[in-house]
């Protein structure tokens, strides 16, 4: 019970339902995509990255080949990359952990993990989100390719909009100062721009490079040229003079 009151474990039992019920959605559409049931749930089991998972069916229902699926899947998919390696300095695990905890780096349980503050509060964040979305997402995965057409559109349920909901949820208590509300809305703006002209899924690539720019010019270049503090008494081993403070 000590533990359904840690706020990073809360946090990541509310995403995974979230997040998972959206599998309902990915699992219809594949199947009425043209792949059948065992190829939509080795997408979810295997691949494990909600999109990356819907490029590559929207790619096969387009008429599209196997390579440019496999393509617009891999270029969604480096973003987790970059989470991996936030996470492997942020968490450092050992031995199978590091197989796991690859595997189940994706948008939320990065976020979740990031979330906190308290090293351990990050650890049960991350595995919470991680392994929690994994089970539900192919749990509800395997419904959605089951029902298939008999859901109808999968938008009309609102399945849709359970990822959104999830990141507004995880992105508002960030949003205490400023610059952070700044960058966010340019963010948006600029994810909002691109969307006519880049591929599904692409937008948030654009948004995390608009992100990491401001963050580099607003915060990297303001540190160029500053100097180190250096005690000029630290290299020698004469005494300070009696007034200074030690």
């Amino acid at each position: 019970m000590k533990l359904l009151q840690s706020p990073a474990v809360r946090v990541g039992v509310s995403i995974s339902i979230a997040t998972g019920l959206y599998g309902v959605s990915f699992g219809a559409l594949s199947v009425t995509s043209g792949l059948d049931f065992w190829q939509t749930m080795a997408l979810s089991l295997l691949l494990f990255s909600g999109g990356s998972q819907f490029a590559f069916i929207g790619v096969v229902a387009g008429g599209g080949s196997g390579i440019a699926a496999m393509g617009a899947a891999t270029l969604l998919g480096m973003r987790n990359g970059i989470y991996g390696m936030q996470i492997n300095a942020l968490l450092q695990p050992r031995g199978w952990r590091r197989f796991a905890a690859a595997h189940v780096t994706i948008d939320e349980s990065t976020a979740t993990s990031t979330g906190q503050t308290d090293p351990l509060e990050q650890q049960r964040g991350f595995w919470t989100a991680g392994v929690g979305i994994f089970i539900l997402w192919n749990l509800f995965t395997a419904v959605g390719a089951l029902a298939g057409a008999s859901l109808g559109d999968p938008k009309q349920w609102g399945l849709d909009g359970a990822a959104v909901a999830a990141f507004l949820g995880l992105l508002w208590p960030r949003l205490k100062g400023r610059e952070p509300v700044a960058i966010a809305v340019v963010c948006a703006l600029a994810t909002v721009l691109a969307v006519p002209f880049v591929p599904a899924g692409v937008p948030i690539l654009v948004a995390a490079v608009v992100a990491a720019a401001i963050g580099w010019f607003s915060h990297g270049r303001s540190d160029e040229g500053l100097e180190p503090d250096v005690d000029p008494y630290a290299e020698h081993p004469h005494p300070r003079p009696s007034g200074d403070a030690a």
